[in-house]
C-alpha cells in the first residue's frame, strides 16, 4: 500500500455529534488537522455508543466509562485512551453550554496515569545511520527521503510543519525555511549543510516529477515534499514513509516522526546547548516542556553505567 497520496474520508456520525463538529469548524474554526483528530476520536465513541444500543447526547457517566474500559481492553495506550476522553469531554461541554444538556457525563471521571517520558531517541551514530537508510537501502524515493529525514532531524520539526514546507518558504539556499508552529506561533528554524546539501540535490528530481506528472513546470511555490504523482505528502504520507525506514533499520528501537525532533533536541542539550535557545528552536510556548531533554543523558548514562559497571545493578 503506498501512502505517499493520503485522502481522509469524514465518517458518518449521529446528528448530534454532526452538530458538534459542524461547530468546531465553521465556528471556532479548528483547524483541519485538528478538527480530522476530533472526528477520529469522536467516530470510536460513536461506534461503541451504535454497538451499545446508546444515544451518545444521553450517555451516563457509566456508559462513558464503558467506553473508556473497550478502550483499554483494546490495549490502548493510556495516551491515547486520554486524548480520546479529551474529545468526549469537549463534546459534552458544547451540549451543556448550548442547552442541550444539563448535566455532564464526564464530571467524575479521571484520565489514566500515563507513563512519564519521551519517546525513541536515536544517538547520533545512530542517527546518521537511519539518514543513510534511503540511499542504503535504494527504496522508495531516496534523493527525496534523505532530503526529508536530515530536515525534519537538522531543525527539529513537527511531523506537521515538516508537511507544511513549501518552495516558499525556503530562506536563502535551501539553508533554513519559516514554519507555524502550534498556536499559530511562526520561526525561523536552520538546516545543517548535510541536509542544505540533500534538499539541493533533491530539488532537481522534484521539479522533474512535477512535470513528468502533467502538473506544469516546475512549481516554486507549491510543497517542498511531493509524492511520486507531484502532489504535496501529506501527515499521514510522512508518517508512513517514516515507518518504512524504521522497519528497515535494524535498531531496535520504536522509530516515529517525533523520534527525530526528540533526537535533534536531545543532541542539542547533550552538547551543551542552552534549554532556553533550544525551546526556542523547537517553537515550545513553555521552558517546562524543553527542560525535559536535560535529563535524557543522565538517563543515558545511569543506563550504560548499569550494562559496563561490575556493581551496577544499583543504578539501575
Amino acid at each position: 500500500m503506498r501512502m505517499d497520496d493520503v485522502s481522509r474520508e469524514v465518517p458518518a456520525f449521529p446528528a448530534i455529534i454532526g452538530q458538534y463538529l459542524d461547530y468546531l469548524g465553521g465556528v471556532r474554526k479548528v483547524a483541519a488537522r485538528t478538527l480530522g483528530s476530533y472526528e477520529g476520536d469522536l467516530s470510536k465513541f460513536a461506534g461503541y455508543c451504535d454497538n451499545h444500543g446508546i444515544d451518545p447526547g444521553k450517555a451516563t457517566a457509566l456508559q462513558v466509562q464503558g467506553f473508556i474500559a473497550d478502550l483499554s481492553a483494546e490495549r490502548a495506550a493510556p495516551t491515547s485512551v486520554n486524548r480520546r476522553l479529551s474529545s468526549v469531554r469537549g463534546f459534552y461541554r458544547w451540549m451543556i453550554r448550548f442547552g442541550k444538556r444539563a448535566d455532564d457525563p464526564c464530571a467524575s471521571l479521571r484520565n489514566l496515569k500515563a507513563p512519564k517520558g519521551l519517546p525513541s531517541v536515536l544517538w547520533e551514530d545512530e542517527m546518521a545511520d537511519f539518514a543513510a537508510l534511503p540511499e542504503a537501502k535504494g527504496m522508495l524515493w531516496p534523493v527525496r527521503d534523505k532530503a526529508l529525514i536530515m530536515a525534519m532531524y537538522s531543525a527539529g520539526l513537527r511531523i506537521s510543519e515538516l508537511a507544511s514546507l513549501s518552495m516558499k518558504t525556503l530562506t536563502g539556499k535551501a539553508d533554513g525555511a519559516r514554519v507555524v508552529g502550534k498556536g499559530g506561533k511562526e520561526r525561523r528554524v536552520f538546516f545543517s549543510e548535510e541536509a542544505q546539501s540533500a534538499i539541493l540535490e533533491y530539488l532537481p528530481e522534484r521539479d522533474a516529477g512535477i512535470r513528468s506528472a502533467g502538473l506544469g513546470g516546475c512549481d516554486r511555490e507549491g510543497a517542498l515534499f511531493v509524492s511520486r504523482r507531484g502532489k504535496a505528502l501529506s501527515v499521514p504520507g510522512v508518517r508512513w514513509l517514516i515507518e518504512q525506514y524504521a522497519r528497515h533499520s535494524g535498531l531496535g528501537k520504536n522509530v516515529h516522526p517525533h523520534s527525530l525532533r526528540h533526537s535533534f533536541a536531545t543532541h542539542l542539550v547533550n552538547a551543551g546547548c542552552d534549554v532556553r535557545i533550544v525551546q526556542e528552536m523547537l517553537g515550545h510556548a513553555s521552558l517546562s516542556t524543553t527542560q525535559r531533554y536535560a535529563h535524557v543523558n543522565i538517563a543515558r548514562l545511569k543506563k550504560v553505567y548499569g550494562q559496563a559497571h561490575p556493581h551496577g545493578s544499583a543504578c539501575k
